[in-house]
């Protein structure tokens, strides 16, 4: 069928397949493209919510750790060791 839209080829190995006969599982009665077009946009969501999951304990414990550790601590190793 004609379009103008980018088309991509995936060659079904084993792992693809897999993976497309545990989607296909999931969702009875959708074509094996549907189920791999679905995978794809949940893959998709998954990185998103990974990514906004590591934001947000970074931003939790951000500086908790800032009164560890003296700012002056760099300096007084560089003393330690011989010029």
């Amino acid at each position: 069928m004609p379009t103008t839209l980018v088309r991509h080829s995936i060659t079904e190995t084993a792992q693809i397949a897999e993976a497309i006969d545990t989607g296909a599982a999931a969702m009875p009665g959708v074509s094996r493209a549907e189920v791999v077009r679905r995978l794809i946009t949940r893959g998709a969501q998954a990185v998103r919510t990974d990514e906004e999951v590591r934001k947000a304990v970074l931003d939790k414990w951000a500086g908790c750790l800032t009164d560890t550790i003296p700012q002056d601590a760099a300096e007084k190793l560089k003393d330690e060791w011989p010029n």
